[in-house]
């Protein structure tokens, strides 16, 4: 028997205007699952899907989807900037990702963008 595949995981933590933040990234053979915190739960979880429809596969279009927790717009606009990236770089695969945060303004969300590069298994 083969031991069983494990499943790469990384972790990295930073405060980001003074909130801990944690950022949790896990690779899947069909997706990656990204946790972004700043309240040490998973909260809401959006599905994150490259749209192959388009027809131009260099600039693939996204499907965001609230699977668990508020369906706000705002949800929809911080899951996109955070997870685009992480799709095109892991070959668009889908991203599963699970957004709990205090603060959420544009700064915010691009130095979160950076704490998920750290912790990269794609």
């Amino acid at each position: 028997m083969h031991p069983p595949e494990l499943i790469k995981t990384k972790q990295a933590e930073k405060s980001i205007n003074g909130i801990s933040t944690q950022a949790v990234c896990s690779e899947f053979s069909n997706y990656i699952f990204v946790v972004l915190t700043q309240y040490g739960k998973i909260g809401t979880l959006v599905s994150i899907t490259p749209d192959t429809r388009t027809g131009d596969i260099s600039t693939p279009m996204y499907t965001t989807k609230v699977l668990l927790g508020k369906d706000e717009a705002l949800t929809h606009v911080c899951a996109k900037h955070l997870a685009t990236s992480i799709s095109q770089e892991s070959g668009n695969r889908p991203v599963l990702l699970g957004l709990a945060l205090k603060d959420n303004s544009i700064d915010s969300i691009n130095t979160m963008k950076e704490l998920i590069k750290t912790c990269q298994v794609w």
